[in-house]
């Protein structure tokens, strides 16, 4: 892009004043005023510049001759609202020629013009310096060398000052806005943060959360310094204070684990201690002891805690699996017992109704055998004792009713009775001589209850 304020080389010095052109021309500049095609266009503002060194919009060539023209002796005009005005001289070719090249000064001016309208309508920069390269613009075209629409272009930069100053106040108040809003948006993070400090004990957790606070604390922008310090001070308290009480937290489970640790050696040692244990009731009773105490005993570091354990759980295998081995010996055993006790009861024939005598000999022959063969599996054993006492039973009612046949203080207790009724029929018989009826009644009355008694105790004894 060529720029419109830069001396033209083709543009000779004049050394006099602008000959008269054939058609009627303003008069001669004053003196003072810079001859004609040695002038240099303003500059363009330096914001626009680098506007444009972004993004270029198309501008379409203009038509110089709609808004000036180049006489024969190479002197330019250009028309304006006010009039006609001379910028220059072009003496590097015919006037075709120079007519072409201040359209183009003037196009380039136009594509500033365009850059800035195009900056101001995306909101892509600052609208003070937007501003400020249009009013720098707009104070060259007075004496601009270039052709075309001057007064349009002037026009078109009106409007950019005026609608830049709608656009700063608007992006001063979406500044204020967003500054608010990233305020807030910090201030909740510090207090949540706060929070976290003070009370939370979820230590991954909570830790992760104070680590996104910060990330996303960082893309905050635009928030007053003084009001950030602040909020950074309270998010910084908040996060070594949940430090220091996290610290403190896993310093406590250091040293209770390390207890634990201890307490848990001194656990193995006594499991590895009973292993070999062949008292398999009260050992299986310490190892269940030992399995409460070590669940109370909490973790030990991890590395060790697993050792520990697999030392622990290796004395409980060796022992419960000679316990085991010995148990399945036993029930091998106790299967042989109980087919040996089927055959000594279907073998055994007691009677009890023959000599009694006889058959508690043999009852007691069959229960010290029964007590020699020994224990049973447990399923088993009910029905084998039941049988066995059902043959005891019988013996037993046996001897009794032999007793109650035999037993000489039952026998004495009748004749007692017998006696007595001898003694009131006696009474009875003195009574009717002594002519006592009456007696002799009651007398023979107490000999019949006696008698009475005497047949219930003979009875009982006879009973088999």
């Amino acid at each position: 892009m060529t720029d419109p304020n830069a001396q033209d080389t083709s543009v000779t010095r004049e050394s006099g004043a602008v000959p008269a052109p054939a058609a009627p021309k303003p008069a001669a500049p004053a003196p003072g005023t810079p001859r004609p095609g040695t002038e240099h266009a303003p500059k363009p503002h330096p914001a626009a510049s680098h506007v444009h060194a972004a993004a270029t919009p198309a501008v379409p060539a203009s038509d110089p001759s709609l808004f000036g023209r180049v006489d024969e002796d190479g002197t330019a005009w250009v028309v304006t609202s006010e009039g006609e005005r001379c910028i220059g001289s072009w003496q590097a070719g015919d006037a075709a020629e120079g007519l072409a090249h201040f359209g183009r000064r003037f196009d380039d001016l136009a594509t500033e013009v365009a850059i800035l309208e195009s900056r101001l309508a995306s909101r892509s920069g600052d609208a003070k310096k937007t501003r400020a390269a249009a009013e720098a613009l707009a104070e060259s075209l007075p004496t601009a060398a270039v052709i075309g629409d001057l007064d349009g272009l002037a026009a078109r930069l009106a409007t950019i000052v005026a609608d830049s100053e709608k656009a700063a106040t608007a992006a001063k108040h979406e500044k204020e806005h967003q500054r608010a809003e990233n305020t807030a948006r910090k201030e909740a993070l510090a207090a949540e943060a706060e929070k976290i400090g003070a009370e939370s004990t979820q230590w991954k957790s909570a830790g992760d959360r104070l680590r996104e606070i910060l990330d996303e604390w960082k893309t905050i922008r635009g928030v007053d310094r003084k009001v950030d310090d602040a909020l950074w001070r309270r998010y910084s308290k908040a996060r070594e204070a949940f430090n220091r009480r996290r610290g403190a937290h896993f310093a406590e489970l250091d040293r209770e684990r390390a207890a634990a640790k201890g307490r848990k050696e001194e656990l193995v040692a006594r499991a590895e201690a009973l292993q070999d244990s062949t008292d398999w009731g009260g050992t299986s009773a310490a190892f269940r002891d030992l399995l409460t105490e070590w669940k109370a005993a909490g973790r030990a570091p991890r590395e060790a805690d697993d050792q520990l354990w697999k030392r622990f759980k290796g004395a409980q295998d060796v022992f419960f699996a000679a316990r085991n081995a010995a148990s399945a010996e036993r029930d091998a055993e106790f299967e042989d017992n109980a087919r040996a006790k089927e055959a000594l009861l279907a073998s055994t024939a007691i009677d009890p109704a023959g000599d009694i005598d006889v058959a508690r000999a043999q009852l007691r022959e069959l229960q010290d055998k029964w007590e020699q063969i020994g224990k049973v599996p447990r399923e088993r054993m009910h029905d084998l004792e039941a049988r066995l006492r059902v043959i005891e039973k019988q013996v037993r009612e046996a001897a009794e009713s032999e007793w109650r046949r035999t037993d000489p203080e039952a026998l004495a207790r009748a004749a007692q009775f017998r006696e007595r009724v001898r003694q009131f029929e006696e009474q009875a018989a003195k009574a009717t001589a002594a002519g006592r009826a009456r007696d002799a009644e009651k007398a023979l009355a107490q000999a019949q209850q006696w008698r009475e008694w005497a047949d219930a105790a003979e009875g009982a004894v006879g009973e088999r």
